[in-house]
């Protein structure tokens, strides 16, 4: 049986926030997310969460999720007394019982690293290790003459030999569950800190004759912890590259990966183009050959193939089809879904609305609860007026009707097949198909009129 413990129980002072340190976001969601990812990417059968600094905050972001418990760690003793707070939630079943120790504030371990580390423990106990050149700050990974691990000393404790050696621990462990009980019970601040360490289970295992192996991480970043704003920067880079990174070896052309962010899932078909400073948020999906220009924000959006995303566009929950062209500077809102073909121009807003094949609204326009045919052609100035301050009401415009510019339909209202609104037309009641509905004042010339002229002042 898979425990796992997460630590969360920092104050984080560094970071100047009320927000616990795990909920800052790394790539659009809470550091603790991640490591909850890679935890439930092993199939633990318990996740224990041990909260501190900001508690109720926690507990209540994650209320919902399956499985998960929490333990209380009051007052913060160092990660021993953290781990310690967890023994009455980790749970066994035989001698296979292992638990690992993870960080709240360590977001980006991967789950490759993790079945490394529980492959390298063997019946024994696993320390993640890594080797720095500027080791400073670390705790130390000490072997005996036959190379085998036999302690791990904080870089405080450490005296100027040990602090000459370059492996250090990443403090992520994974150790058999029934003695990891023993040996925190056995734990004691005896150190510089006075608190009490979980390096120290090292020791103790090593005097019980269990072996002491080691793994390390893929990838430098999986180990980076966040303490400051600037750490946070840091690693958010690190890790929006190596999304770029495996977006390029599946065959996406980005125009600059380094001016690229990816805040939750991007999945993309053969010869996307992703031009500079696009935003994806959520779950996106983009089809074979989808182009994005420079400085667009898609949010839970999927694209068809070959469907054109112009420059400074923005979409929200909406679905496109193939071969469409949007933007630039267009705004598709929660609830567009629109069909193969359709153009959506600069300056157009669509809202809660459905646009048949080959239907275009190509500037100046808003439409909104609404559903249009096919073939349609949306004038510039065109607005669907749907909300009469209490209630939405939806617009029909039905196949082949073209709507002339700067055209007011107040909903509810439909527009026949066919059907023609000349330009300036407001129009509240059904317009016939096939013909022309018009709405204007006469227009009048004023013969002899003269425009105002600005009074001197006395």
């Amino acid at each position: 049986m898979l425990n796992i413990v997460i630590l969360a129980a920092g104050q984080g002072k560094r970071m100047q926030s009320s927000l616990p340190k795990v909920l800052h976001p790394i790539a659009g969601r809470a550091m603790l997310s991640h490591v909850l990812d890679a935890a439930e990417s092993l199939g633990a059968q318990g996740i224990v969460v041990v909260v501190g600094h900001g508690a109720e905050q926690v507990q209540k972001a994650y209320a919902k999720h399956p499985g998960l418990q929490f333990a209380l760690q009051q007052p913060q003793l160092g990660t021993g007394h953290a781990v310690l707070q967890a023994v009455p939630l980790l749970q066994e079943d035989g001698h296979e019982d292992v638990t690992i120790v993870l960080y709240g504030d360590v977001p980006l371990v991967q789950p490759e690293t993790l079945r490394a580390l529980l492959a390298a423990r063997g019946q024994g106990l696993a320390v993640l290790t890594e080797i720095l050149a500027d080791p400073t700050g670390y705790g130390r990974i000490v072997r005996d003459a036959r190379g085998q691990v036999c302690a791990i000393v904080e870089h405080k404790d450490a005296d100027a030999t040990q602090k000459e050696i370059k492996e250090v621990n990443t403090g992520i462990v994974a150790a058999p569950t029934r003695m990891l009980k023993a040996w925190l019970s056995r734990l004691t601040n005896n150190n510089a800190q006075g608190e009490y360490y979980l390096t120290d289970i090292i020791g103790m295992a090593v005097a019980d004759g269990l072996t002491v192996s080691v793994a390390h991480p893929v990838a430098a970043f999986e180990t980076l912890g966040v303490n400051s704003r600037a750490q946070q920067a840091q690693l958010e880079r690190l890790w929006q590259n190596e999304l770029a990174r495996r977006q390029l070896e599946a065959g996406v052309t980005l125009a600059d990966p380094a001016r690229f962010d990816v805040r939750g899932t991007l999945t993309c078909g053969q010869d996307v183009f992703i031009d500079v400073g696009c935003v994806f948020e959520g779950s996106v999906t983009l089809g074979d050959g989808v182009r994005i220009g420079p400085h667009c924000v898609l949010r839970n959006v999927v694209l068809g193939a070959r469907t054109r995303i112009e420059a400074y566009s923005h979409l929200e929950q909406a679905q496109v089809g193939a071969d469409a062209q949007i933007g630039p500077y267009a705004r598709l809102r929660p609830g567009a879904v629109l069909s193969d073909q359709t153009h959506v121009g600069n300056f157009v807003e669509i809202k809660n609305s459905v646009m048949g094949k080959d239907s275009k609204a190509n500037h100046l326009a808003y439409v909104g609860d609404a559903d249009v045919g096919e073939r349609v052609n949306i004038g510039a100035g065109t607005i669907t007026c749907n909300y009469d301050g209490a209630n939405k009401h939806r617009t029909i415009i039905e196949d082949d009707a073209f709507i002339g510019s700067d055209t007011q339909l107040v909903a509810p209202v439909r527009v026949g097949k066919g059907a023609t609104l000349g330009a300036g037309t407001t129009l509240t009641r059904d317009a016939p198909a096939n013909q022309l509905t018009v709405t204007r004042a006469k227009q009048t010339s004023i013969d002899g009129w003269k425009r105002p002229v600005k009074k001197e002042k006395a």
